[in-house]
């Protein structure tokens, strides 16, 4: 007997080699944050395979509490290919994706991780600059969750590194001169805070 049906509209954080005839989806929603479901895999199906990266409007159907729900429907809302045409655009990508569905997300923050997710996704897309993209939004993630980057970590920063970014927060991403290797300074002292005074999950 078929379940409950739910229709809710979602980002595909993760997405399993398929076993057997089903794909295993990491979703994130407005309404349930990360979840996970299960997608059939048939020439036979009528719903548009899902994608990593991919917005879709699901309709879902869940056999029960504590368990993968179905997809029964799909609507691809917003599908970003150009992501993996770079090899270091999609592994950060992927990573800023990870990051999502690993941390628990309060009800209260869930539409603004889920705004942060189309930027992001969509600046990994189109932009030439994947590492300042991870750093921006990895700070804006942390930051949305409460944590005070700005108060606690940056003041610790050299002053010039405190100024760079600065910069780097403030400016558009396709006016972004910044040296990577600075870049990737700050990204490694960023993480470095987070798991030293933090509950986000990185790993």
């Amino acid at each position: 007997m078929a379940g409950p049906t739910q229709s809710l509209t979602a980002w595909i954080l993760g997405k399993r080699p398929p076993a057997e005839s089903f794909q295993t989806l990491t979703l994130f929603s407005v309404e349930h944050g990360s979840s996970l479901a299960l997608q059939r895999i048939s020439k036979k199906s009528t719903s548009a395979t899902l994608d990593l990266f991919d917005e879709a409007e699901l309709m879902l159907e869940t056999a029960g509490a504590g368990t993968a729900a179905f997809v029964k429907e799909t609507r691809i809302r917003t599908r970003l290919t150009e992501i993996g045409k770079s090899y270091e655009n999609l592994r950060l990508a992927s990573g800023f994706a990870q990051l999502v569905a690993r941390n628990p997300i309060g009800e209260e923050s869930r539409s603004l991780v889920y705004e942060l997710l189309r930027q992001a996704f969509t600046a990994f897309a189109y932009s030439t600059r994947p590492d300042v993209v991870y750093l921006k939004s990895l700070y804006r993630f942390c930051r949305d969750e409460g944590y005070p980057l700005k108060q606690a970590w940056a003041p610790s920063l050299a002053t010039s590194d405190r100024t760079a970014l600065a910069a780097i927060l403030n400016q558009p991403v396709a006016e972004q001169t910044a040296d990577p290797k600075l870049v990737a300074r700050l990204h490694r002292g960023l993480e470095d805070y987070l798991r030293r005074e933090t509950e986000i999950l990185l790993d």
